[in-house]
């Protein structure tokens, strides 16, 4: 056997523990998922259940206030990370060494904890109520107020972590040299931050998307009973009324909205990458 051979069979062995890894945990269920999407009485090949999710109204309504949410979540989190990487990266004080040193705080606390913490501390009775009155608590818990909140509460550490990675591989002299040549702020940005940290910020909105559009601990406990994020739904047809059928659907509808944003990060990463050897 030749050394041709003895290395395809090689890289074969190391990719195919993972490749299965996949198959089993990832590949299988999708598959099962979109069969039973598709599967009516009879075993019979049916398209009732896309059409009940996208004629509900009940479920029209979850899937509509699902997009606000991760809208306004990711949006707010992208905004506040960002800030808080710029920062970080070219302030030298000891209030940002002590930043730097915090951020990542919320990562290491348990989801279900850090939950019911907020409720305590945001509830119409919580620690806040105490201090300010009651009678002046706006509905933050049971409210989508709540929920953007908590949402950019666990994803700000991770968003910024990726950020100052992308921040810190500009050298200094692009921005020196800006700034020499009369660029202000905002032309700094615009023109020097952004397009060399813009494909890391497509990667963190890719993380954040499938996380928030997904999630279902702080929407079940937080968020309000009607209208539902999606996966708080799709749990709810699981188990509560045993439509398997619908709660395959609206999972399958959830991977679509997961599939698009992964191409459109795919696809803008291609392109840019068409332009560089240009």
């Amino acid at each position: 056997m030749n050394k041709k051979w003895k290395s395809a069979i090689l890289g074969l062995g190391l990719v195919m523990p993972s490749f299965l890894i996949l198959l089993v945990l990832v590949m299988y269920p999708v598959s099962s998922s979109i069969k039973t999407s598709f599967t009516g009485e009879n075993d019979r090949f049916t398209l009732d259940h896309y059409k009940y999710i996208f004629t509900e109204p009940l479920i029209v309504d979850n899937i509509r206030h699902t997009l606000i949410v991760t809208f306004f979540s990711c949006l707010f989190v992208l905004i506040i990370a960002y800030s808080i990487a710029i920062y970080l990266r070219f302030s030298q004080s000891s209030i940002a060494k002590w930043v730097s040193k915090t951020y990542l705080i919320p990562m290491f606390i348990p989801g279900v904890i850090a939950v019911y913490g907020f409720i305590n501390f945001y509830r119409d009775n919580g620690w806040i109520a105490r201090i300010i009155g009651e009678e002046s608590m706006p509905a933050i818990i049971y409210d989508v107020k709540g929920l953007i909140m908590i949402n950019i509460w666990f994803n700000i550490p991770f968003t910024t972590l990726l950020l100052v990675s992308a921040l810190q591989a500009i050298p200094n002299s692009i921005i020196e040299g800006a700034k020499d040549a009369g660029a202000n702020i905002l032309q700094l940005f615009w023109h020097f931050i952004l397009p060399l940290s813009y494909r890391t910020m497509l990667v963190a909105l890719t993380f954040l998307f499938m996380g928030i559009v997904g999630s279902f601990t702080a929407p079940f406990l937080i968020d309000r009973n009607a209208p539902q994020m999606l996966g708080v739904s799709m749990q709810q047809h699981f188990s509560v009324f045993n439509e398997i059928e619908q709660s395959s659907s609206l999972a399958v509808f959830m991977f679509l909205l997961c599939s698009l944003v992964g191409f459109f990060y795919i696809y803008s990463n291609i392109k840019g990458s068409k332009k560089e050897l240009k």
